[in-house]
């Protein structure tokens, strides 16, 4: 697509949106930088999630949820074991996890997809990507299952991570020229 053929050539928005969805080799070194920037943000975000889990659990008294280690342990087939001797294998999970996705996070940055509504998007690949790994590897239960404070905290948890791993993706990462458009101030409109 180059934004000048097809039925739909004459539609601005989606000239638009061919132009930003053709890439070519001058953009490969800006989408390598996205990416190693978005895996930074990711590091950010799984770090604020952390800090609001650490936060929430000294109020709720929820112990440390084993999930992650044991969806990892079901992906690489290793044999079970009990949570106690699963920590790193629980933290390579949950870190990993958050810093690979930051990756697409610089993408969605560099192709557009920025601010609250771009990390509103990521929010919910975050989700569907957890809920994927866990049920696929039967480690998890949809989360329709769950008790409702469970549903709000791990919601609140993924948006924490989402909106601060998006924040930093879009302050390193250049977007298209133009996205977003500038806009006068609220007082002046």
């Amino acid at each position: 697509m180059d934004g000048t053929l097809g039925w739909h050539s004459a539609c601005k928005p989606c000239r638009r949106l061919d132009d930003l969805m053709t890439f070519s080799e001058g953009q490969a070194t800006m989408t390598r930088q996205s990416v190693a920037a978005g895996m930074v943000a990711g590091l950010v975000g799984v770090a604020a999630m952390t800090a609001a889990e650490k936060m929430e659990q000294v109020f709720t008294h929820r112990p440390n949820s084993y999930v992650p280690a044991h969806t990892l342990e079901r992906l690489l087939r290793l044999p079970h074991k009990p949570d106690a001797d699963r920590r790193g294998l629980n933290w390579t999970m949950h870190w990993g996890q958050g810093i690979v996705l930051g990756a697409v996070r610089g993408l969605m940055a560099e192709r557009g997809l920025r601010g609250p509504t771009g990390s509103f998007l990521f929010l919910n690949m975050r989700l569907l990507n957890d809920q994927t790994l866990e049920n696929a590897t039967g480690v998890g239960a949809p989360p329709w299952t769950w008790p409702v404070d469970e549903q709000v905290i791990d919601l609140l948890h993924k948006a924490i991570y989402a909106y601060a791993t998006g924040m930093v993706a879009d302050r390193l990462v250049a977007g298209p020229p133009g996205i977003p458009a500038p806009r006068k101030a609220w007082e002046s409109r």
